[in-house]
């Protein structure tokens, strides 16, 4: 279990905008998920200058919730983590393979962490994920159930069970992106329910924040959640998706116009210096 002494639960609520309940109950659960995802961004910024960023509480406290900084997924899980068992939940890491773009599922290593999480009273678990950078991610925790549609914050995902090899079932989380029937439901990732430990993504993080063939040391990485909007910005190239599927893209002129677009649009303030494009 993290260590959640320097957690400081007021100042990531204020953070997040939460004025809602402290109750360990589903509706808080819910709805905390969704503020933080509106709240904090998602950013790449420290693997970008090869630094793997720390995962200690009071670190994490500093970046995301008293600095204008977002995180990656172990960044933002291990933050909600933190807050959920402070709230009275029980909480479980997991770790998973992303599957988005891939051809087979066992190509992928596992990097990515989500949660489980056990409400008190409820017999059904919930995966929770705020740390996930797609277009696909979840934006309220679900239930852990197979073959059901859950429309979370108006998206649409499900889970579903799918063969693999090993004695435990594997789980898939897709999203319904599109318009045309069953094939528009996409995987997102892969996980089994064992849990893993902090020191387990000590060494993840580690290898994807400095690891110079990882996705997220090669380019910018930013996005940005709001009720109407999700915002990319990937190298240059920065896409709007609109809650009504409609999509709009185009390319950052400069350096200056990275910096300004990461200020204005995704509440990030870049450390001095830092070259944001690629030469």
């Amino acid at each position: 279990m993290t260590d959640t002494g320097h957690f400081d639960l007021d100042a990531y609520l204020r953070r997040i905008g939460w004025e809602g309940d402290r109750r360990a109950d589903t509706a808080t659960l819910r709805g905390v998920h969704l503020a933080h995802m509106r709240a904090i961004p998602f950013e790449n910024l420290d693997a970008l200058c090869r630094t793997a960023p720390s995962l200690d509480p009071a670190h994490l406290m500093a970046k995301l919730v008293h600095s204008r900084r977002g995180g990656y997924c172990y960044e933002h899980n291990t933050l909600l983590a933190c807050a959920l068992q402070a709230l009275g939940f029980r909480v479980t890491r997991l770790a998973a393979r992303v599957v988005v773009g891939a051809d087979r599922m066992e190509s992928r290593p596992r990097t990515h962490m989500a949660l489980l999480v056990e409400v008190p009273g409820d017999p059904q678990p919930y995966l929770a994920d705020v740390g996930f950078g797609a277009v696909g991610a979840l934006l309220e925790a679900v239930p852990l159930t197979a073959d059901t549609e859950f429309r979370d914050a108006g998206r649409r995902h499900r889970l579903v069970h799918v063969p693999h090899r090993g004695p435990l079932e594997t789980w898939v989380l897709q999203a319904y992106l599109g318009e045309k029937g069953e094939e528009d439901w996409q995987g997102q990732y892969a996980f089994t329910l064992e849990p893993f430990e902090e020191p387990d993504f000590e060494v993840i993080n580690w290898h994807i924040g400095t690891n110079p063939r990882s996705p997220f040391t090669q380019r910018v990485y930013v996005q940005r959640v709001t009720p109407d909007r999700h915002l990319l910005l990937h190298g240059r190239h920065l896409t709007e998706t609109r809650s009504d599927g409609t999509v709009t893209e185009r390319e950052v002129a400069d350096e200056a116009e990275a910096h300004r677009v990461l200020e204005e649009d995704f509440g990030i303030t870049a450390p001095e210096g830092m070259t944001l494009l690629p030469r």
